[in-house]
């Protein structure tokens, strides 16, 4: 499953590496020494000299590392994927040692429980406790409802957390589940352990840190630290203090004994929130940012020490979130490294038209949309939502991206956009846009004919984050789906219409056809659903296998194209219910989109592919990034080392 340095670079002529080429999830400190090991969405395992200030590539996954840790010793690692394994690393060799297999979904931590046993917990709802040694599976604990998203250990009990809303404690040797705190009101992300103060940490999609005793059960205390989600709790091995991170921004510390705010880390605009951890010897924290670089601050000061990877000629990296196409054919993309970028294909060849970032400089947006410009038939308008909960109105035209309106939504990172035109509509505007937003809100928002924009109205219409949105071609009713599994229809004023059953996990997109009279959806659960639209009823229900589907398109009444997280677009036949599997990239198909061409697919390996949608041939293809090192393609599988 994982490929090593060795490999790699016997095959490639010593390729370089820099710096990982996507976001880093995860940097983990090595015991005793001044090195730390790196995870991330390239499926790189990175090994990092903080005195030295450089990275090299231990080897890949493949898929996406979701998680790394450092056992104490500071002789072996592991890395958790979403190719469905973990993987053990000989940090001294340098190399890859053994492939941890028995789960079938993403596995998303790990717990090291000495140097011979190891504990993993998996977005198949499962706990497995591994003989590191043998590579076999001890014991599996099961009692998660959904996801389970962390795992830590310490004194023979393991503490679990996930989607299903709570946190959970089991006797290891036994396998019992002795405790279960929750469910509480929100999803609970992560979780760590005090040993220090007898204390066990949680932290909400609330942004509270709740912390409760690891004796008797009891909530000790509630910090309200964040105003939105937070994605990471650590705690420090000197005196117990509380690191936590969360998509509104801030990296705060927490007092041990008072809980009170001891420091805030100086910021970084492109810190992904669920990478950090202390250091092994508390002195320092460390995490990684969505431009592939590895960042150490002091945690005394809370300055910033470091940042290592950066390339100044090419900074951030080009991981394709979304693309939308106007009617000319010209595809808009926006991306992890906070560029917009435009570009042109056809079977001519392609082309990129040009580039730029809004005027406050790069930021990385997740989703964009475009819409006609009500004041010239020349430039088209740039709808783009950002990780840090703006929405940023543009103009494209003429060769260059114009800023002309920033409105900070107040409700998480924006996941989806979708815009309705109505030319001498409600209250003067030209058009209406519904942004998805982290909080599980639906933002409506109005752009008036002198290009104002403003918030007209907040749908609070799901209790997860909105993951998508759509409005039907009538322009008389909205869908959306949530990370909660749920998934309705709605008058575009916020009434529910149908409240849509089916799906058992993440809803990650949705779609009505050309005709509004039905809609397609695709979830975590590996299936693509088809509703009809005007009595809720369900239709189809498709499973995919067991590859995680990430964006949808309804094409005709009869034909929905589906793209999912390992770079395939599936075309699925409604007639015969017929599933065809294509590839088109190296790493996970983001968005899909119309072109007048034919079919338009975006890529997290930086890559913006024109498909013919009855052939399935590739018509042309562009790239904005190479993410794999060249000679991965041609490197010997783990299974031989």
């Amino acid at each position: 499953m994982a490929v090593s340095r060795q490999q790699v670079q016997a095959d490639s002529g010593a390729a370089a590496f820099s710096r990982h080429r996507g976001p880093v999830t995860c940097v983990a400190g090595v015991p005793g020494s001044r090195l730390a090991v790196s995870s991330g969405y390239d499926s790189a395992v990175g090994l990092i000299d903080l005195e030295a200030q450089t990275i090299e590539l231990l080897g890949y996954h493949r898929h996406l590392v979701n998680r790394v840790t450092v056992n104490p010793a500071g002789t072996l690692a592991a890395t958790c994927s979403s190719d469905y394994t973990a993987c053990l690393w000989d940090i001294a060799r340098r190399a890859p040692v053994r492939v941890l297999r028995g789960h079938w979904d993403d596995v998303e931590d790990f717990a090291f429980v000495g140097d011979h046993v190891g504990v993993t917990v998996s977005r198949d709802r499962r706990v497995l406790v591994w003989d590191l040694d043998s590579g076999a599976v001890m014991k599996i604990l099961e009692g998660h409802h959904r996801d389970v998203l962390s795992v830590v250990h310490a004194d023979g009990l393991l503490y679990t957390s996930g989607d299903d809303m709570t946190l959970r404690q089991w006797d290891l040797a036994s396998g019992a589940l002795l405790h279960v705190w929750g469910p509480f009101d929100v999803e609970t992300d992560t979780c760590a352990i005090d040993p220090l103060n007898g204390r066990v940490v949680l932290g909400g999609d609330d942004g509270a840190i709740r912390i409760f005793s690891i004796d008797g059960g009891q909530a000790l205390h509630t910090i309200e630290a964040h105003r939105s989600g937070i994605k990471k709790v650590a705690v420090s091995p000197l005196n117990g203090d509380i690191l936590s991170a969360a998509y509104d921004q801030r990296i705060r510390i927490w007092d041990h004994a008072s809980f009170e705010p001891r420091l805030e880390l100086q910021s970084h605009a492109a810190t992904w929130e669920r990478s950090l951890n202390w250091a092994s010897d508390g002195r320092e924290v460390l995490a990684g940012t969505f431009d592939g670089t590895v960042l150490a601050w002091n945690a005394t000061s809370g300055a910033l020490q470091c940042e290592i990877g950066v390339d100044p000629a090419q900074p951030g990296n080009a991981c394709l979130n979304d693309v939308s196409c106007n009617r000319r054919g010209v595809a808009v993309t926006v991306s992890d490294d906070g560029l917009v970028r435009t570009a042109q294909l056809s079977a001519d060849g392609p082309r990129w038209l040009h580039q730029g970032s809004p005027d406050d400089g790069r930021v990385l947006m997740n989703a964009v949309t475009v819409s006609p410009d009500p004041q010239s038939e020349h430039s088209t308008l740039v709808w783009c939502g950002a990780h840090d909960h703006r929405l940023y109105l543009c103009r494209s035209g003429e060769g260059r991206l114009e800023t002309m309106q920033t409105l900070a939504l107040g409700e998480g990172p924006i996941n989806c956009i979708r815009v309705v035109s109505e030319a001498g509509g409600a209250n003067g505007a030209v058009q209406i846009a519904y942004a998805a937003c982290y909080s599980g809100a639906v933002v409506r928002l109005a752009l008036a004919n002198n290009h104002q924009l403003a918030v007209d109205s907040k749908l609070r219409l799901h209790d997860g984050a909105v993951k998508a949105v759509r409005i039907r071609a009538q322009r008389d009713l909205g869908a959306s789906g949530a990370a909660d599994g749920s998934l309705c229809t709605w008058s575009l004023d916020g009434n529910i219409r149908h409240q849509l059953a089916g799906h058992t996990a993440i809803v990650d997109d949705v779609d009505f056809d050309p005709s509004g009279s039905l809609l397609a959806s695709v979830s975590r659960d590996f299936t693509v659903n088809v509703y009809k639209v005007e009595s809720g009823r369900l239709r189809h229900s498709i499973l995919l296998g067991r590859e995680s589907p990430k964006c949808v398109l309804f094409w005709d009444s009869e034909t929905v194209f589906v793209g999912n997280y390992w770079g395939h677009v599936w075309r699925v036949t409604l007639k015969d219910e017929r599933v065809s599997a294509h590839r088109f990239a190296d790493n996970g198909i983001s968005s899909l989109s119309r072109s007048p061409q034919g079919l338009l697919a975006a890529s997290y390996d930086g890559s913006l592919t024109l498909i013919d949608p009855v052939s399935m041939a590739v018509m042309s293809q562009i790239h904005c990034l190479q993410q794999k090192l060249p000679g991965f393609e041609r490197a010997a599988s783990f299974d031989t080392v």
